[in-house]
């Protein structure tokens, strides 16, 4: 129950508000909501406590993706990516957010590198093979 696990980290939050992990299971709490401003507010205060949090990264670009700032959500998973570069995840949403500007090149620079890091879905490479030269 999201609603539930909302009011206990709100309450985890007023004992300790400088454990970055309460905001970071606070955010998907709230993404689970469709509340993405809600959750983007955790993720800023996760990484405002650990900035090193690839995850808070991540998840923050996937709530941007939701409300269409595919940019934003780019550089978020560009961050997530510079810590942690065989994040495979977060070179699959940034292809599919650079595909959603129109950057094609980057776009198959992503699922080429989701493929090089071990995903073997046939999908993935039917896409890179209609859609990269």
């Amino acid at each position: 129950d999201p609603y539930g696990a909302i009011s206990a980290f709100n309450k985890v939050i007023e004992i300790n508000p400088r454990y970055a992990q309460t905001y970071y299971n606070r955010g998907i709490a709230k993404g689970e909501l469709k509340d993405y401003y809600g959750a983007i507010s955790d993720y800023n205060k996760a990484i405002e406590i650990n900035p090193r949090d690839e995850s808070a990264y991540y998840n923050r670009g996937i709530a941007k993706g939701e409300l269409k700032d595919y940019y934003g959500a780019i550089s978020d998973y560009s961050k997530a990516i510079e810590i942690n570069p065989r994040k495979r995840n977060a070179y699959f949403n940034r292809g599919l957010d650079k595909e959603a500007i129109g950057d094609s090149k980057g776009a198959c620079f992503d699922a080429k590198k989701v493929v090089s890091l071990g995903d073997q879905e046939d999908a993935t490479k039917q896409w890179i093979r209609k859609n990269c030269q």
